[in-house]
């Protein structure tokens, strides 16, 4: 199928930036054609700002690389309305958000209030400034970073922020073939100087139209609100997974089944997504932590006690 052959022209595309992490690419177009927005967390040096520039330029669409510090000013992300003294008015200067890929780097290094100005724009996909609303470009897509090492001078991302991003990824060191093939790489040159587009912005707002009409059986959506309910009652969880989790698994399912060329779900789209999807909506209780477990391993034990539907053949 057609979209079989753009996503897979545009993953080898970035391939040829990061190398040896065709699982992270393939999740971070997955997000992207699901219309989400991407968590990276990881230690530095892995490639995560190379990552978002790559699928910038490989998708042909803006990239504006956000650097956050304490001093970082919600103005500097939204833009600000200026007085034009000769027009006698207040004209919006616009913000580092107006992009279509944004590198929102170090996320959590920001104080709460900068941070609570990404959320109407990942959100409803628009600013606003004094009382006027300006739409965001399309398409659009956060990509922030965090360090999950260095906690000195950081503030942890709100619940409710966390529950905008549609996955959390962490991208990890490349094995020992795969960091020799880069060094040889990057020792002739820079890859992503010569990365050139592959499709462009008409194509992908084309392919998130496309994936909204991917056919997701009932079992299948009875399945994943069971598992999402299940994650409120688990006493392992002190705050399970929103309403906002439920549809983001749904159209992340919707959006990995188009990524495999189908134009309807099946039960492998979800279990392929919903790890990446619902782990950091997630908070553990005490005891659990006590007990030294996680997100990942309370989740997969949830999910093992359904069945997995077995949908009627058409």
């Amino acid at each position: 199928m057609q979209n079989q052959q753009v996503t897979g022209t545009i993953v080898r595309n970035m391939e040829k930036v990061i190398v040896g992490k065709r699982e992270v690419i393939e999740f971070a177009v997955i997000a992207l054609l699901a219309e989400g927005h991407l968590l990276l967390e990881d230690v530095p040096g892995v490639g995560k700002t190379s990552l978002a520039n790559a699928m910038a330029k490989s998708i042909d669409c803006g990239f504006n690389r956000i650097q956050f510090t304490p001093d970082t000013l919600p103005g500097d992300i939204t833009g600000v309305s200026v007085y034009n003294i000769q027009k006698s008015c207040f004209e919006y200067n616009p913000g580092a958000i107006m992009n279509h890929i944004i590198l929102a780097d170090e996320v959590n290094r920001t104080s709460p209030k900068t941070q609570a100005s990404l959320l109407e724009a990942m959100e409803e996909r628009q600013v606003s400034i004094d009382g006027k609303t300006y739409e965001l470009p399309s398409p659009f897509m956060v990509i922030a970073t965090q360090n999950p090492v260095d906690y000195l001078g950081t503030y942890n991302l709100p619940e409710a922020q966390l529950d905008r991003f549609l996955m959390k990824l962490s991208i990890g060191y490349p094995s020992v073939a795969d960091e020799k093939r880069m060094a040889e790489y990057y020792m002739k040159q820079s890859p992503l100087k010569q990365l050139m587009p592959v499709t462009d912005k008409e194509t992908i707002r084309n392919m998130q139209e496309e994936v909204k009409r991917v056919q997701v059986h009932r079992d299948l959506t009875s399945y994943m609100v069971d598992i999402i309910d299940s994650t409120r009652k688990d006493t392992n969880i002190a705050l399970g997974a929103s309403p906002r989790a439920t549809l983001a698994l749904i159209r992340a399912s919707q959006s990995a089944a188009y990524f495999a060329g189908r134009d309807y779900c099946i039960p492998d789209d979800i279990q392929k997504v919903i790890l990446p999807v619902i782990e950091h909506r997630l908070i553990l209780s005490p005891e659990a932590r006590l007990n030294k477990l996680n997100a990942e391993i309370i989740l997969s034990r949830i999910i093992s006690k359904f069945r997995v539907p077995i949908l009627p053949v058409a």
